[in-house]
């Protein structure tokens, strides 16, 4: 386990991010010696977090997840196959730190919305696609005929729900597949689709069915958050903006010592599911050796402390001064004009640039990528591919943020370009590129950039309009990744 190599990726990630808010918090919207500092400690944090997190991750829960998706196979049980993935997917999606953050948001901006029956809808969303997913990768069905039927189902629902909401609806997609999601997922999902391969052709040719169960998880949480909102209307309708997040009235560097039992709990409640299934499976399942069963519990205890460090960086100092630098420059920029307007939208495509690449899932994505395909498809590819289709999204979401234009004049035309590039890019492209949707947009995205949007929104005294840039955010690497699988096909002739 290279240490210092994580480290050196994960700084490398976080650091551009604090110095575009430095400049900016010095420069054209001061952010207060307060504020700055809280940022600048909350991304030290950050960057050991995501470091330990990562290398817990390696050692327990991919290991983990890779068993039990082979174990479930081997038994030819499909009925225990797909039970256990509706389990274990609802389960890992209803304490997931992403979705709770997101039910907070947005119960700020429409105060009608039950949290806890909101996250169980989109628990049950994830966990069926997750079935429905494996259900795919047994039978050998085609991911692109899937995916197209689940996404016109799905424009035709956001046709009939409520414009202010359906922006909830897509980001809840992206905000479901963090930290503690995607990992599991992707590693279910390889396990299954190995054993598949090895015992229909009797060599593991297995990496065209790798990828695409995240890409099958997000569509779930989107299709339930749209039923929600046709079927309680009221709900759906937006109040008066509160916008506050949590411990924002105690500053300085106690702030972080304040959230800290908050967030300890939060990742305790994140990753209590996956233990307790990690023990079930060990008793009924795996029966791993006791040196084997170390090393995973190892791998858990490093992944808690480093969900905590995380939690508690984003939470102490990278939420606070996203909204807030986005609140000053949305004011500036209606206040100002033009100018300051071009500067907004240019702040916001410097920042999805950057901000992707700090990603818990995405290394976890990249890497795997980068693995299974034998080094084939490179990591420092596939991350320049997200970085420009992040920008673009968070540019397109300040845009929207000035001219309080409809989401779906932008999404309707993007996935329809998503679904038409599936007819010619590679079967393991298209995997990738839905995957890489979901993961792109994951904690980063759910507290600093929607955030900040929320603040340059709320400068427009039209708060609700700031939904929908994480649903921007799934959507571009869909595009950026496809056309990257047909230009490597056209090049090399591979992976048809």
């Amino acid at each position: 386990m290279d240490i210092a190599k994580k480290f050196k990726e994960t700084a490398s990630s976080v650091l551009p991010v604090m110095v575009i808010v430095i400049v900016l918090g010095f420069t054209v919207a001061p952010l207060g010696i307060d504020l700055l500092l809280r940022f600048c400690v909350g991304g030290v944090l950050l960057i050991i977090g995501l470091t330990i997190f990562l290398i817990g991750l390696d050692i327990g829960i991919l290991p983990l997840g890779q068993q039990c998706g082979s174990e479930l196979t081997k038994k030819r049980n499909l009925p225990l196959l797909l039970f256990s993935a509706f389990v274990i997917g609802f389960l890992v999606t209803a304490s997931e730190p992403d979705i709770q953050v997101l039910a907070i948001q947005v119960k700020s901006v429409f105060p009608l919305v039950s949290t806890r029956f909101f996250i169980i809808m989109i628990a049950v969303g994830v966990a069926l696609f997750i079935m429905i997913g494996l259900l795919r990768t047994v039978l050998n069905l085609s991911l692109k005929i899937i995916l197209a039927l689940s996404y016109i189902l799905i424009f035709l629902l956001a046709f009939v729900c409520s414009r202010s909401f359906s922006g909830i609806a897509f980001d809840s997609g992206g905000a479901t597949t963090g930290p503690m999601t995607v990992p599991f997922i992707m590693a279910l999902g390889v396990g299954v689709s190995s054993v598949r391969a090895r015992s229909e052709n009797g060599h593991d040719n297995s990496e065209d069915d790798s990828f695409g169960l995240t890409g099958m998880a997000s569509v779930g949480p989107v299709m339930a958050v749209l039923l929600y909102g046709v079927l309680f209307p009221d709900h759906a309708i937006a109040g008066n903006a509160v916008l506050q997040t949590a411990h924002e009235s105690v500053h300085g560097l106690f702030s972080f010592i304040s959230i800290l039992p908050h967030f300890a709990k939060e990742a305790a409640t994140s990753l209590f599911p996956v233990a307790f299934l990690f023990f079930v499976f060990q008793l009924l399942l795996l029966k791993m050796p006791p040196r084997q069963v170390q090393r995973m519990t190892i791998g858990f205890v490093y992944s808690y402390i480093g969900l905590v460090i995380f939690l508690v960086g984003v939470n102490g100092g990278f939420m606070s001064a996203g909204r807030t630098l986005g609140e000053l420059l949305g004011t500036k920029a209606f206040e100002r004009g033009a100018m300051w307007q071009f500067l907004l939208v240019a702040t916001g495509f410097i920042i999805g640039a950057v901000v992707v690449c700090a990603e818990p899932a995405v290394w976890v994505l990249t890497e795997q990528v980068e693995l299974i395909s034998g080094g084939a498809i490179k990591r420092r590819v596939l991350l320049l591919s997200l970085s420009v289709g992040a920008s673009v999204a968070i540019g397109l979401a300040m845009i929207r943020a000035i001219k309080n234009f409809n989401l779906l004049y932008v999404l309707i035309p993007g996935y329809a370009l998503a679904l038409m590039l599936m007819i010619f890019s590679p079967k393991l492209f298209t995997g990738i590129a839905f995957d890489s949707g979901g993961v792109a947009s994951g904690p980063i995205s759910s507290t600093f950039v929607l955030s900040f949007t929320l603040g340059a929104s709320k400068a427009s005294g039209a708060a609700q309009d700031a939904f929908g840039v994480i649903a921007l955010i799934a959507m571009t690497p869909l595009i950026a990744i496809q056309i990257l699988g047909i230009a490597y096909k056209k090049r090399t002739g591979g992976y048809e």
